[in-house]
């Protein structure tokens, strides 16, 4: 089992748990910051969970599920305090409802995650900071130190699953729940680029285009909270032509953007579309959250080969920031 040592420290009240594992400091921490990986771990063995926000950069929030063997769902939220990849990060850590309004009749606890090499591969040591001697009893018994330590037991498997998270992998779509799909993709390039290829008009003409055989006449970006955009593409040679509007709810470049989409001339409700960008191992990964209607609006726009036209247009705007690389 990882975890090599338990400190409970009722003066100062922090709980200190210590594990290691054989593989670098790198992969580990790209395990806690990535939502597909972390999901994989982060709830013990009986109560997965699912990220439906995952902000790795100080300021940034993560808004999480665990799912019970009765079907019964809990929720949980961290408030990101630090960030200092890829060393440590330190998040308040909070029960919740599932819009992630934090529950204030249950105990919360800042915690810190600090990430060290070791001779054998890498160590992390997460300290939890309690207000109370009654709060961190109450968390204990309510089974937080024997679930870190079931949880912690899975890691081992996400860190060698190399091949599920290669930056060769292709974008795929992972449903979260009956209205929410995630699309992933590490994207060989900075943040700061991959940001400025989606908020660059010039640019976006280039690479934003799905399958071979569009253009992209209409580019009308939004650039600040408030703002509306435009997209509109055009079959080569003819007069096929659809495009998509909305609104730029939130912007924290160069981490995260949160828009409503919807469909020219369609009446299909708008979606709501939250990306985020992380800094990972090969370059950054791309987390696109949509939230639907309803399951058949979301089953029919999957239906329509979306992740594959999102693939294709990743594959060129790596080619576009691959000279830049060199």
């Amino acid at each position: 089992m990882p975890v090599t040592s338990v400190e409970k420290d009722l003066d100062q009240l922090t709980l200190t748990i210590v594990a290691d594992f054989t593989a670098p400091v790198r992969r580990l921490w790209d395990a806690y910051t990535d939502p597909r990986q972390i999901e994989r771990f982060w709830g013990p063995p009986t109560y997965p969970a699912t990220f439906f926000r995952h902000d790795a950069h100080a300021g940034g929030r993560s808004l999480y599920s665990m799912t019970g063997p009765e079907g019964d769902v809990h929720y949980g939220c961290w408030d990101w305090t630090q960030a200092d990849a890829p060393h440590s990060f330190e998040v308040i850590d909070r029960f919740a409802d599932e819009a992630g309004v934090p529950n204030t009749d249950l105990p919360a606890s800042r915690m810190g995650f600090a990430f060290a090499e070791t001779n054998g591969g890498s160590r992390v040591t997460t300290t939890s900071h309690f207000d109370s001697l009654e709060q961190m009893q109450q968390l204990i018994e309510m089974g937080m130190l024997e679930g870190t330590r079931q949880a912690m037991a899975q890691i081992d498997q996400v860190l060698a699953d190399l091949a599920a998270f290669a930056t060769e992998r292709r974008a795929e779509a992972q449903i979260l729940s009956d209205t929410q799909v995630r699309v992933a993709r590490v994207i060989r390039g900075t943040v700061d680029q991959v940001w400025r290829a989606h908020n660059d008009a010039a640019l976006m003409k280039r690479w934003l285009l799905g399958p071979d055989g569009w253009s992209m006449p209409v580019c009308e970006v939004a650039t600040a909270v408030g703002d509306s955009y435009r997209y509109e593409w055009q079959r080569d040679g003819g007069e096929e032509r659809f495009g998509f509007t909305g609104e730029l709810l939130e912007s924290e470049a160069p981490y995260r953007a949160v828009t409503t989409e919807a469909m020219i001339g369609m009446d299909f409700p708008a979606t709501l579309n939250e990306m985020t960008l992380t800094e990972v191992e090969g370059g950054t990964l791309l987390s696109l959250v949509i939230t639907y209607a309803n399951a058949e609006q979301r089953d029919a726009v999957l239906a329509t080969g979306m992740t594959d036209g999102m693939e294709t247009s990743y594959q060129r705007l790596e080619g576009l920031l691959q000279p830049t690389l060199a």
